[in-house]
This record gives C-alpha cells, structure tokens and sequence, in this order.
C-alpha cells in the first residue's frame, strides 16, 4: 500500500502538491491590445492596489515611450492624482504641480476644469486654523477664485463657491482676531487698519455686523460721529436682521442722523443664512476643535456671491512706527475698488482704499506717501457712493514745512538735472501736505 502511494506521488508531483501560476493577462501574448493601453491599465491597477509608485512608474514609461498616445492625457492626470490620494506635504506639492502642468498641456479638455478644482483642494486640504499661517488658506482663494471665473458653468463650480466662502470665513476670522486684541487693548489705530478692509473685501463674513460695530465705536469715541454713524448706518441697511441692528439704530437716532431702510435683498440673504441648518456650537464642539488641525467652518455663509476679485494690494495691515513719534497705519482695503466690490446676496460692498498713513497733530507727513481716506467710499455700500468729507486734495496745511525747492541747496546743485530732483522734491511735499490735511479730519486720533 505505502508503495502504491510512493509510486503514485512520483509520478504527477506537480498536479498534487503544487497550483498552476495565474497568467498575466495584460501582457499574455495572445493579448492584442496596444502597448500603451496594457501599460495604462497596469499602472492603474497597481496604484487602485496602493502601489502609487510602481503604479507613477509605469505611467511615466507610458508617457517617455508613447509620446502620441491617446492615452497621454490621462496618464498626466492620473500621476497627479496618484499624488493627492497618497497624501503628505512633498505629495500635495506634486500633485499641485502635476494638475497645473495638466492644465498648461491640455486647457481644452473637459478634464482641465477638474484639475483646476484639484488644485484649489490640495491648498484647500491644508488649511491651517484662523490664527495660524495662512499661506495655504490665501492659495485656496485665489484657485478657487480662478476655477470660477474659467469654468463658472461647469458641475463643480457650486462646490468650488461654497469652498472660497469657507476659505474667505477662515481669512477674515484670522484678521478679526487680530483687531478685535487691539479693540480691546485700545490702540484704535491697529484696530480700525484690521477692520477697514475685512469689512469690505467680506462682507459675507459672520462677524461682518461686530466689525462694523466696532469701527462704529471706535469713530465716536474719537468724536467723529459722523463717520460712526456711516458704520452704524450699513448694519442697519445690509444687516437688518443683526442682533445690533436695534443699537445702530438708537445711535443713529442719538447722532440725529436718518436710519436708512434696511435692503430687500440683504433681508433674504439673511433670512437664508439663519434658516441654514448649522451644527450646535456646544461645550463639546469647542473643545474636540482643539484637537482638530483644520480651521472650523461651520458658521461660514451658504449664500451669496464670494469675493472673486483677488487682493492685489500688499497683504501688510501693521502699524509702523517711524521716527520723531511719526505713525503710519498700513490699511490696505483689496482690489474691491476696481472690481466694483464683493457681493452680499446681490448687494454690492464699497470700494476699498489704498494705504492710509496716519500721522499724529503736528507731524509731517513722510514725502512721497500714498494716503487715502478709508471712508472715502462708504457713503453707502450698496451702490458705493462715496461719503463727502470735504477733502481738497489741492490743498495746502499751514503747519507743514515749505516746499523743498524753496530749501537752500549747496553750490553743485545748480546743474539741470538737480534742478528737476529739486522740483520733483517740492511737488512731493505740497502732496504730503494736503494728504496729512485729509487724514486728520479722518482719523484725528
């Protein structure tokens, strides 16, 4: 009997004690599809399996090897989104540079709206919280911005929308909460150089209605009540539904200044936002964020048009101290002004000014200085009518000091091309003048 067995396994070993090896059929020779595609194929199910880099490889052969293929395109998109499912901050940086060289090489495919939404992710996927570094949170924006303005009718453009008013929350919580410390703290000049632009490059911000109460307050108890009531009149007019709607109102009545009607299509967007179901904000929701490493969106607005014009102006909102107790407040107010303003619901906020610089009672004005009036254009945000102050800009101040070219000059400065610095000099100075003249009726502070 054992000898029976013995004889028996000897002569087909390999049908009982092993398995027949499973046939690649994608390089099978009696496969007969094109090289490109069985390379294709393979890289994609290796990367489907997790292996993204033996899977990049082999789309990477496919592009070197097969310069005409149909299948070029999507293998440059598909390295890309190799990249992005991989994850980490080297991969993200690759995958970005691989959707855009997608978009470069191929802007005319329907897949080219899709890479651009990648793009605006991976920034937006890396989000850090409001108080922390914004460089991904600014990338997020301005691609987000880009997609809808290139692809405003494709499916994803309602998705990428409601993402740039998340980025534009997270954006404006990190400038209020630096005003709102200097609020507090009293430096009123920091606070409004914060608030001033937040106020009109978001108006869909949810604090939108506190940052215009705040500048409201600062305005009066720097005893221009005039432009408090400016601030306290928009919140009445494009945030009627505010909880201090009701207290603009009693201040407008105090100043004797007329309470304007509230917008229709502000009362809509409102009415929208407080009807969008939100997560409750509980003593377990703030704590558990602690340990979130994104930013908190929830009480981002659903509604309304974002702010689609990008921020060209200089991102610095410091207060620069200079010598002599000179003090110069960087505002920047955002490309508002030339894109007519971002959109509330249908409404239109109010152009934004350029650097103002504030100098305190008695000071020069540093030559050659850009100054504006950051009310200048709040009169009403709706239409953005400009508030008159009574500002000459040909003016002169009596207290600032005579023309350079009326200065002594040394005895080598009588040649023509110091005669023109000496001219170029004066003008400076006569503008430095009338714009200080300007800024005190503004900030007298």
């Amino acid at each position: 009997m054992c000898a029976l067995t013995l004889a028996f396994a000897s002569a087909c070993p390999a049908q009982i004690f092993h398995k027949k090896k499973p046939v690649d059929k994608s390089t099978d020779a009696t496969n007969t599809a094109e090289p490109d595609k069985q390379l294709y194929d393979k890289a994609m199910a290796d990367i489907k399996k997790g292996k993204h880099e033996v899977g990049r490889l082999g789309l990477q052969t496919l592009i070197n090897t097969y310069p005409d293929s149909e299948y070029l395109a999507k293998a440059k998109l598909a390295i890309a989104d190799s990249y992005y499912k991989e994850g980490g901050t080297a991969n993200i940086a690759q995958a970005i540079n691989g959707y855009k060289d997608f978009i470069v090489f191929f802007p005319f495919l329907p897949e080219a709206a899709y890479a651009q939404m990648q793009v605006a992710m991976c920034n937006y996927n890396e989000m850090a919280k409001a108080d922390r570094d914004n460089t991904h949170s600014l990338g997020a924006e301005e691609e987000f911005q880009t997609f809808l303005k290139k692809y405003k009718k494709d499916p994803l453009a309602p998705q990428a929308e409601q993402h740039l008013r998340e980025v534009q929350e997270v954006l404006a919580e990190g400038q209020f909460r630096i005003a709102y410390y200097y609020y507090i703290k009293g430096d009123k000049r920091a606070a409004a150089g914060r608030l001033i632009p937040l106020v009109k490059r978001y108006p869909l911000y949810s604090k939108s209605d506190t940052s215009l109460w705040m500048l409201g307050d600062i305005f009066e108890k720097s005893e221009r009540k005039d432009i408090a009531g400016n601030y306290y009149g928009q919140i009445v007019k494009n945030y009627p539904l505010s909880p201090k709607a009701g207290d603009a109102k009693g201040k407008l009545k105090d100043f004797g200044m007329p309470i304007p009607q509230p917008d229709p299509k502000a009362v809509e967007w409102m009415t929208a936002e407080q009807n969008t179901p939100r997560p409750k904000e509980s003593l377990v929701h703030k704590g558990a964020s602690i340990f979130h490493p994104g930013p908190d969106v929830h009480m981002a607005a659903a509604h309304g048009l974002p702010q689609l014009e990008g921020d060209t102006s200089d991102q610095t909102f410091d207060v620069l101290s200079g010598g002599k107790g000179t003090t110069a407040l960087v505002a920047t107010g955002s490309n508002a002004s030339s894109a007519g303003g971002a959109s509330t619901g249908g409404r239109t906020s109010a152009p934004g000014s350029g650097v103002v610089e504030v100098v305190k009672p008695g000071e020069p004005a540093p030559a050659g200085s850009t100054s504006s009036d950051p009310n200048s254009t709040t009169g009403d945000p709706a239409n953005g009518t400009a508030s008159s102050d009574g500002t000459n800009s040909s003016a002169t101040d009596p207290s600032a000091p005579a023309d350079a070219s009326s200065s002594p000059t040394d005895a080598n400065s009588k040649s023509d091309n110091t005669q023109q610095a000496s001219t170029s000099s004066g003008q400076n100075g006569k503008e430095s003048s009338s714009k200080k003249k300007g800024l005190k009726k503004i900030l007298p502070w």
